[in-house]
């Protein structure tokens, strides 16, 4: 199939982008003290080029707990910062468009290097894992002041020059801790039994984003069903309640949704072949984000375990996108491994392109 349909320019609100591909926002470790190096900033640079837009790893707001790695950016401080400055500058001179994706970890495991956030995890139930409490529950003041703290980064981000914003709702970490019925328990305004009631977390979260912003700077939302916790989990069974779940979020200020899915090919509900960034656009009318496995054969949750991907075909995305089922297309490891990659796939030099392997992830190539 022709890939250049994914080479066409997208304009949404202030946000202009040159193709569709995005690189997907990966966690990578490198900012000592929550700080990006230059290494970091050369690190995106290099893609800015190739890539309609960039979405920066996980970066995160201020609260004590809200990281369980100490080499995660920070977005709040002022040497973080002025880091954040520093790569959005430098992408900028390199013809790059970018967004960074805020996030709060929730209640985590420990860091595999013992290392413990300054305070302790702190989630809608304290869980870890449903039926496992190792965090504390969130007080009504943790809840606004965490909701503030997102704001906060929104409107930081908007000040240093970043062309968006994205929220990080999705695997199991805290906003996608409050709309699981098996992380929140409360009983207060904060839980429910319905996903919308479990849902007012988020819908304020991206209230206050939004109004940090303002109207005019894009807004994207990154859910899951899948958590990192359970893969099998799905929030919303049926394209009902996925609309009753997604239709809040957007009149709240989600302007795309970024529908993550281990294999961006398999269908959300049965009776149809949409994905779940098909349904959140059908649904919404919303611009969608579709991501999960792009261009390689293995999904990243083995690959991160050390399992090696191999190039594969796009024919089944271009099928879907040229269908209009979603407007965007997430690219994770193809892109980490090969900053080159659309450059590659938009020529048809299909015999260049790099395996994925675990090896990438040890430097910031």
């Amino acid at each position: 199939m022709d890939v250049q349909a994914l080479y066409q320019p997208f304009s949404l609100k202030s946000l202009t982008l040159k193709n569709r591909i995005v690189m997907a926002p990966m966690t990578r470790s490198f900012s000592p003290n929550g700080i990006p190096t230059a290494d970091v900033a050369a690190y995106y640079v290099r893609r800015a080029g190739e890539v309609g837009l960039i979405i920066s790893e996980g970066t995160v707001i201020d609260r004590l707990a809200s990281s369980n790695d100490p080499d995660v950016p920070h977005f709040h401080g002022q040497q973080s910062l002025e880091g954040w400055k520093r790569v959005i500058d430098q992408v900028h001179a390199a013809g790059g468009t970018m967004a960074p994706q805020i996030w709060h970890v929730g209640v985590m495991r420990p860091h595999a290097s013992g290392w413990m956030p300054p305070a302790p995890f702190e989630g809608p139930s304290g869980l870890v894992v449903p039926g496992e409490k190792t965090g504390t529950e969130m007080t009504d003041r943790d809840i606004g002041d965490t909701i503030a703290a997102f704001g906060r980064a929104a409107g930081e981000a908007k000040r240093l020059g970043f062309d968006a914003v994205e929220i990080h709702g999705a695997h199991g970490y805290l906003i996608d801790q409050f709309l699981w019925a098996g992380m929140n328990k409360r009983t207060d305004g904060w839980g429910g039994a319905t996903l919308p009631e479990r849902s007012r977390f988020a819908v304020e979260v991206v209230k206050a984003v939004r109004a940090a912003v303002g109207e005019d700077t894009v807004v994207i939302l990154r859910l899951s069903q899948w958590k990192q916790q359970d893969f099998a989990v799905k929030l919303a069974k049926t394209p009902e309640e996925m609309e009753a779940w997604l239709t809040p979020l957007a009149e709240a200020g989600v302007d795309i949704f970024h529908c993550s899915q281990r294999r961006f090919w398999q269908p959300e509900f049965e009776g149809s072949d949409l994905n779940f960034a098909g349904w959140a656009k059908k649904l919404t009318g919303k611009a969608t984000i579709t991501v999960g496995s792009v261009g390689l054969s293995g999904e990243f949750i083995a690959a991160f375990q050390g399992e090696s991907s191999h190039p594969s075909s796009l024919d089944e995305l271009l099928r879907r996108f040229e269908r209009g089922d979603f407007d965007l297309v997430a690219v994770g490891r193809a892109i980490l491994s090969d900053p080159q990659w659309p450059t590659k796939i938009r020529e048809g030099h299909s015999e260049q392109l790099r395996d994925f392997t675990r090896d990438a992830l040890a430097t910031l190539y």
